[in-house]
């Protein structure tokens, strides 16, 4: 038993009740029970709150708790709980530290969440797709997020239930930081940025757009762009603000249906200030859902060195208004639109270049750096992922009404 676990454990039993224990004072009584008397670490507990209450005046835990405990639902849990419940594990995850033995998602009919079983608790391991009654857990807060930590004095029973789980489908306007179910359309696939992400990009429904990311873990694959998935059990992030999916973990279920995605398209009018290394020419992944951007090695951060590859085209660089600044990706199309120049043009001058797909990128740098350019695309933390863009050209009525209104205030 951890002592000083348990001692806080019964403190905030009392705390709950509007009285107040002397911690040192309840760890006494329990070494005392345990180690000269030997009674079990539970019985010890019981006893020491019980006799405490009895003190203080408190009425005692009605049955059916465990050791004064509250039987909740999980939805209905915050931060500073100790709770009774029975639920499903879902999912397991692998340990981010040694000090966690276990961490992974259990559910009940209500909601889910993710619950960690600490290395020196030494309590059993939970199994996949399985029903427990845990007792007397803790629930405390991870990056925002209400977790369930099960310590050396919660207890943990395997039931014999088969039942099965329909968690509620959330919309993504009704996201929040937590476990949740949502049904939703791949729109985008974005380059990946760290070397353990599987696979990052965008997911939407009719009510608006999120970004979601896999991580790499056995057997885990990346969602086919343009697919529609109900994914159960994800987790919710927020991050400055703004919610993001971490599917690592969750089920992701296709589906033949489409869906109808909200529109977040925004139009931004400035000038191109500068175009980044990975513009022009690129080769991409052939894997069947990969497309990622290959490096001049052609290597895939996922599929590894790729003989054979797939062509494309796009600018990297940013987009400066006077006011604001952002970073831009512009897609295929909108080059050709905007350069005039086409892929197999493109392929051509790297083929019959000594300076190879270098002298795609020099050549797009300057035809579109310091001209100005209306895009339309979605904007993702600061970034405007266009789809389309268009020459702003010179009006000269526009010109001559500016110059006569700075004539008429001199």
């Amino acid at each position: 038993m951890d002592f000083q676990e348990t001692a806080e454990r019964i403190s905030h039993k009392i705390t709950a009740k509007g009285q107040t224990a002397d911690k040192q004072r309840i760890e006494t009584k329990l070494r005392r029970l345990i180690d000269e008397f030997g009674v079990a670490p539970n019985e010890a507990e019981r006893t020491v709150t019980n006799e405490l209450m009895k003190e203080l005046g408190i009425a005692p835990a009605q049955a059916g708790g465990s050791g004064g405990t509250e039987e909740k639902k999980i939805a209905g849990v915050m931060p500073g709980d100790w709770i009774t419940f029975e639920g499903k594990v879902v999912a397991l995850t692998s340990s981010p530290s040694p000090a966690i033995s276990q961490s992974g998602i259990i559910a009940d009919d209500s909601g889910a969440i993710r619950f960690v079983i600490w290395e020196k608790a030494k309590a059993p391991l939970l199994k996949i797709d399985t029903w427990y009654r845990i007792e007397s857990a803790v629930v405390d807060e991870y990056k925002g997020i209400p977790n369930l930590k099960i310590h050396s004095g919660t207890l943990i029973k395997e039931l014999e239930s088969d039942a099965s789980l329909m968690p509620a489908v959330l919309t993504v306007q009704d996201l929040k930081p937590g476990i949740a179910s949502v049904r939703a359309k791949v729109i985008q696939e974005w380059e990946v940025t760290h070397e353990r992400m599987l696979q990052s990009g965008l997911l939407g429904d009719e009510t608006g757009t999120v970004k979601f990311i896999i991580w790499k873990e056995e057997g885990k694959a990346g969602l086919e762009p343009g697919a529609v998935y109900t994914i159960f059990y994800a987790q919710v992030d927020e991050f400055n603000g703004r919610l993001s999916l971490n599917l690592t973990s969750a089920t992701c279920l296709p589906e033949e249906s489409d869906i109808e995605v909200k529109s977040s398209e925004t139009t931004i009018t400035g000038s191109i200030v500068s175009i980044a290394p990975g513009s022009g020419l690129i080769k991409r992944c052939p894997v069947p859902g990969c497309n990622r951007a290959l490096s001049r090695q052609n290597y895939c951060p996922v599929h590894e060195i790729q003989p054979e590859f797939n062509y494309d085209l796009r600018i990297k660089g940013w987009l400066d208004n006077g006011d604001r600044t952002w970073s831009i990706l512009i897609s295929r199309d909108a080059v050709e639109s905007l350069t005039g120049m086409t892929l197999d043009q493109a392929k051509e001058i790297a083929e019959n270049n000594p300076l190879g797909m270098d002298e795609v990128f020099l050549r797009m740098r300057e035809m579109v750096t310091g001209r100005y350019y209306t895009c339309t695309g979605r904007e993702i933390d600061g970034r405007i992922l266009a789809n389309s863009c268009s020459r702003v050209t010179f009006d000269p009525g526009r010109h001559a009404a500016l110059l006569n209104r700075a004539g008429s205030v001199n």
